[in-house]
């Protein structure tokens, strides 16, 4: 069966996807400070909302009222009535958060449109640093795990952001997470920042769609389309 698209609103974006982001998987975006990742999530919460249906965000790094503010307008209010924020402080509680959101989301009495975990790897990144890898590793993928069915059960679109890395064998970006979340994730994209407001996004997994990239731009209402 051919899944269905959660449109973006970023036409751009939309057509590189085919309509939008599939509603029975993961799609996994990554990138560096400042291209667009967390504002993309945000607009396409706020999208879902508007819809009448609930999001669950699960932050990790701090969303600004600010930034909310500005996307959503003069809608804040009503909107936050359905967009469920989580806001863990450790991994272990960003597991028991996604834990939470998938049960919610399984309630047929809940019309749930989107899961977002923003970023999904702060504080694996944070636990490489110490003696406690394999458990952080462990915790993520079992996370990553419950997404996964919970896309495919509830036929709902989850999006995971990614923290990058710079290869030092050639200074490329790649990102964290480890081969389980590449494998996991049905789509992949990856977000790259550029000189001034423009962001280019690149499709560089889909299991029926060609790699392609796309532009956008960052301005005071969110994120907008760039070409034709």
């Amino acid at each position: 069966m051919t899944p269905d698209r959660l449109a973006t609103g970023i036409d751009s974006v939309d057509r590189l996807l085919g309509g939008g982001l599939e509603t029975d998987s993961v799609t996994e975006i990554y990138g560096e400070g400042g291209s667009g990742k967390t504002l993309f999530c945000l607009q396409v919460a706020l999208r879902v909302a508007r819809a009448g249906r609930w999001v669950f965000y699960i932050d990790t790094e701090g969303v600004s009222v600010d930034r909310l503010r500005s996307v959503a307008g003069d809608e804040l209010e009503a909107i936050l009535k359905r967009l469920l924020l989580s806001t863990p402080k450790s991994l272990a509680e960003q597991s028991a958060a996604v834990r939470t959101a998938a049960a919610l989301t399984r309630n047929p009495h809940r019309p749930v449109g989107l899961i977002v975990v923003d970023s999904a790897t702060l504080y694996y990144r944070l636990s490489l640093a110490g003696d406690d890898e394999d458990d952080a590793r462990r915790l993520l993928s079992l996370e990553i795990a419950e997404l996964v069915r919970t896309a495919l059960d509830a036929h709902v679109a989850v999006v995971v952001t990614n923290q990058v890395w710079r290869n030092t064998r050639d200074g490329r970006l790649e990102p964290l997470g480890g081969s389980f979340l590449q494998h996991a994730a049905k789509t992949i994209l990856s977000f790259e920042r550029r000189p001034g407001p423009e962001r280019r996004v690149v499709l560089e997994k889909h299991r029926a769609l060609p790699p392609g990239d796309a532009r956008f731009r960052i301005v005071a209402t969110g994120l907008e389309s760039v070409g034709g």
